[in-house]
């Protein structure tokens, strides 16, 4: 926003009183006393085009943890043995928590 330095200024009295009538004005605004809408509620009844998955079945075939791969201690995801930075006791840790 501009300034222009060269306007005559307002004193402290002037813009109480400024402030006072725009009090007066919003008090009888219909908007001003209403409270926001929740957030979370707002969000619960928005959709999206096309996102209805609720008859959707996922089809996905789960593998157990083969011979060589282990379960990150930080981050908890099956990773290759090539992938082992350090090992504490039965505890290993993939490149990326470790580093």
């Amino acid at each position: 926003m501009a300034t222009d330095y060269d306007a005559p200024r307002q004193s402290d009295e002037e813009m109480s009183e400024d402030s006072i009538e725009a009090l007066k004005t919003r008090r009888h605004d219909k908007n001003s006393g209403k409270v926001d809408e929740d957030e979370v509620e707002a969000a619960e009844s928005f959709e999206l085009p096309g996102a209805d998955l609720s008859h959707e079945e996922l089809t996905v075939r789960v593998l157990p943890r083969q011979s060589d791969e282990f379960t990150c201690a930080g981050c908890f995801l099956v990773k290759h043995r090539s992938q082992v930075a350090e090992s504490k006791g039965e505890l290993h840790y993939c490149v990326d928590c470790a580093g």
